[in-house]
């Protein structure tokens, strides 16, 4: 399955290149961490400060809550996640308390093959 979320990037240049920095060297365990909970791949682009997450699943085994309550409970993804928390911004949109929020779809075009 294909989900779509957004954050934002607090708006200096300075942090936005630290946290792309990041992100070319994520941590193995972080990366082990998406892959026992499913996520078979994972790309974030970004435009200015808003960050777009196109991650894929496999839905035998992602679960959102499961996934995130693991992220809670080892201490390493607990860096992680407090690591970057120091260049991310709620979107204006984000409930209080919530980091990625998923994007609603609102359209779908395929092309029949040829």
């Amino acid at each position: 399955m294909q989900h779509v979320l957004a954050l934002d990037l607090k708006d200096d240049p300075a942090l936005i290149a630290e946290y792309e920095a990041h992100h070319r060297a994520v941590w193995p365990e972080v990366q082990a961490h998406l892959r026992r909970h499913g996520v078979t791949e994972m790309k974030i682009y970004r435009l200015g400060t808003r960050m777009v997450m196109v991650m894929h699943t496999d839905d035998a085994v992602y679960d959102a809550a499961r996934m995130q309550a693991a992220s809670e409970s080892d201490p390493v993804l607990v860096e992680w996640e407090a690591l970057m928390w120091k260049f991310q911004a709620p979107t204006p949109w984000t409930p209080k308390g919530s980091k990625w929020i998923e994007l609603q779809k609102v359209f779908d075009f395929r092309s029949p093959p040829v």
